[in-house]
């Protein structure tokens, strides 16, 4: 099993690194020609297996808060798992068995004056190497999707989650075997040893895509050492506009769900842009409904409310993932698109307005991978999206952008038919 009980410190870990992925290899092409059922069957005998361990679970998330010292409120947060979010975690796996196959598919079929025909099909990707931190349930979400789609994964969480994601991990193996299955088509990076980043980063003969998932000094280390193709996923300085055509009451509701419903995740808004003809009506209420969030605002946003911070030219690029939100007062739609796309990271944007051509101009102009009109920016999440879960929110164009579940975690390949055809 890959529930392991001993670090692998002190091993050569060049070498386990590259045994993973040798494993992960061979486990893929056992994956790909396994049918739906059978990848179905593993995961809601996952599924099962993780209800089932609920309290081993728990027991080890406890042993990694432990360790732990000198971390925000977010960061534990984003570490922490409860009954209810590993309920959640199993919920989630089972969404994604019953969802359609995303294997297999005829993408687009073309007939050839010369008699051959041609299917577009979908396939898998192969061996995805994922490295996330401190969430435990995205190695849960991460295994279960990359089995929905046929992919071997090797999972390489935070130091801080290594006791929750060996038992994660373990219940995974469990619905894989139960299925017959090879269980090295979820694997574990088990080591704190940050050097195995790297080595994971530089597995061109094993690994065919990575998928980083954290803070910018993760994405900036996978961007700077990887030799294998990268499906990234950035930080999420999200943007609520409350547009001057807003329903004031609507706008105050999302945004303080926007900011306040979980302060530690991506899709969590940073900055509240107003239109200058309403924010000292709005003002007053959002302060109001955010309750104890510190907020820090520009001069406009200052002379509205007195006393709060002033925002630095820092705060309008800053994820703060806590209660924290800066407030930028702009006098049109023109120059409230300007300023989120001058600052936003790419990940999810909104406008709160009554006005729909107006909410059109900003959704087709603001280049982020979500777009949202009159919704929390909250929704960005896959399970929102009836992923079921996501391995990621994929900020950049290539391949798949916004939440990746497990459509997105396919490639595709052509299927020549022929009856004898030769070129001349």
């Amino acid at each position: 099993m890959n529930d392991l009980s001993t670090d692998t410190a002190g091993m050569d870990v060049a070498a386990v690194v590259a045994d993973l992925g040798q494993r992960a290899k061979a486990a893929a092409q056992e994956l790909a020609l396994a049918t739906a059922d059978q990848r179905n069957l593993a995961l809601r005998e996952a599924a099962k297996a993780l209800r089932a361990r609920t309290d081993d679970i728990l027991t080890a998330n406890a042993a990694d808060l432990d360790s732990i010292s000198g971390k925000d409120a977010a960061f534990i947060d984003r570490l922490t798992l409860t009954q209810d979010r590993v309920a959640a975690m199993a919920d989630a796996v089972d969404a994604i068995a019953a969802q359609s196959d995303p294997l297999g598919r005829t993408l687009a079929t073309f007939d050839r004056p010369n008699g051959l025909k041609i299917d577009r099909v979908s396939v898998p990707i192969g061996v995805i190497a994922m490295i996330y931190e401190s969430r435990p349930n995205v190695g849960s979400d991460a295994g279960a999707l990359c089995v929905k789609s046929g992919n071997a994964v090797i999972l390489r969480g935070g130091s801080e989650s290594l006791h929750s994601s060996r038992v994660i991990v373990a219940c995974l193996a469990q619905g894989l075997l139960a299925a017959g299955l090879p269980e090295d088509a979820v694997q574990l990076v088990d080591t704190r040893d940050r050097e195995a980043v790297k080595l994971l980063l530089h597995s061109t003969d094993t690994v065919d895509l990575v998928i980083p998932r954290g803070g910018r000094g993760l994405v900036s280390l996978v961007q700077k050492e990887a030799r294998v193709p990268t499906l990234l996923h950035l930080d999420g300085n999200n943007h609520s506009y409350i547009h001057q055509d807003a329903d004031i009451a609507k706008a105050v509701g999302i945004v303080q769900n926007a900011k306040m419903r979980r302060t530690g995740i991506c899709g969590a808004t940073e900055c509240v842009v107003i239109d200058r003809q309403i924010a000292d009506q709005v003002l007053p209420l959002l302060r109001d409904a955010l309750g104890d969030c510190e907020l820090r605002g520009d001069d406009a946003a200052q002379k509205i409310l007195p006393g709060i911070i002033p925002a630095t030219d820092a705060d309008w690029d800053t994820e703060y993932l806590s209660n924290i939100i800066s407030v930028k007062v702009v006098d049109d739609l023109a120059e409230a698109i300007a300023f989120v796309q001058a600052h936003s990271s790419g990940h999810t944007d909104a406008i709160v307005t009554e006005n729909h051509d107006a909410a059109k101009r900003f959704m087709t102009a603001i280049d982020s991978a979500v777009v949202m009109h009159n919704a929390s920016t909250q929704f960005a999440d896959g399970g929102e999206f009836g992923m079921g879960a996501e391995i990621g929110i994929a900020t950049g164009k290539m391949h798949a952008r916004g939440p990746v579940g497990a459509e997105q975690l396919t490639s595709f390949k052509y299927f020549v038919f022929g009856d004898g055809q030769q070129r001349p």
